[in-house]
């Protein structure tokens, strides 16, 4: 992964030269919308006040948990002992973020969503809490963390939540064979080129032209900004956005050519 003086300097490069985030200027009409809709609602949601004080404990939570971690996040935390706190610092989504995810599953509303890396189930919680009810299939490879994530759905009182533990080699397949469509995914569980560039030619199998996938820590390494720009080249894929921590792919066919585009957020 990069070192935290490179993705500075990276941030402040998006940041200068990204499209501004309030739609002045934008020619493409879907993405206009999003800017309006989806980037600058400011609307405050009722489940933020329920989710959020969960994610306040998991930051002061002393308890050493034992971790079984799969992925490239295993270089950053080696040991397998660690604090709640220190991997709720680490891994989970932060406020501003999780609140997007909201607003972009309420506005174009997927019926069935997919999570890779459930982590505390705290950005599953925001997926889960718009207002249709989405069905959720969200898969975690550690059983500690996921018991955690298990009893926070239930203290939050989530119903379409589907929890699968165990590696991503053994439950990614056979979750998606269990769905018709994949409406949306937020891809956050293994930040190595090849398992990502894999989720995503999966996942695209079960793709609509109104799926939205939804790629975490794209500028997090080298290997990173390899899949993001591969993924951008893909036949399929017809629409990005990059705000820089998240990248969002659409396959819609009303866009005649392939656009990319790096929004300030």
């Amino acid at each position: 992964m990069y070192s935290s003086f490179e993705i500075a300097k990276k941030y402040l490069y998006y940041f200068i030269n990204a499209k501004s985030g309030n739609g002045h200027g934008m020619h493409s009409p879907f993405v206009f919308d999003f800017i309006i809709h989806v980037l600058n609602d400011k609307k405050q949601y009722e489940c933020y006040e329920k989710i959020e004080p969960l994610r306040s404990q998991l930051l002061r939570d002393q308890k050493i948990i034992e971790v079984e971690d799969f992925g490239a996040g295993s270089a950053i935390m080696p040991s397998n002992k660690r604090k709640i706190s220190s991997i709720a610092r680490s891994s989970l989504k932060s406020k501003k973020f999780a609140k997007l995810l909201v607003r972009i599953v309420n506005y174009y509303k997927p019926k069935t969503i997919i999570e890779l890396g459930t982590s505390f189930g705290i950005t599953t919680s925001y997926l889960a809490c718009a207002q249709h009810k989405p069905g959720i299939y969200t898969l975690e490879g550690s059983k500690e963390i996921g018991n955690i994530a298990e009893s926070n759905f239930s203290k939050l009182g989530f119903q379409n939540i589907k929890l699968i533990l165990g590696n991503f080699k053994d439950t990614f397949i056979s979750t998606l064979d269990k769905i018709e469509f994949v409406d949306l995914a937020f891809v956050d569980g293994n930040h190595r080129k090849n398992a990502t560039l894999h989720y995503f030619f999966e996942l695209q199998k079960k793709s609509s032209p109104a799926s939205i996938f939804i790629f975490d820590d794209i500028h997090w390494s080298e290997e990173m900004e390899q899949v993001w720009s591969e993924i951008q080249q893909q036949p399929s894929v017809t629409l990005t956005i990059d705000l820089f921590f998240i990248g969002l792919v659409f396959f819609s066919p009303d866009f005649k050519e392939k656009q990319h585009f790096t929004i300030r957020f």
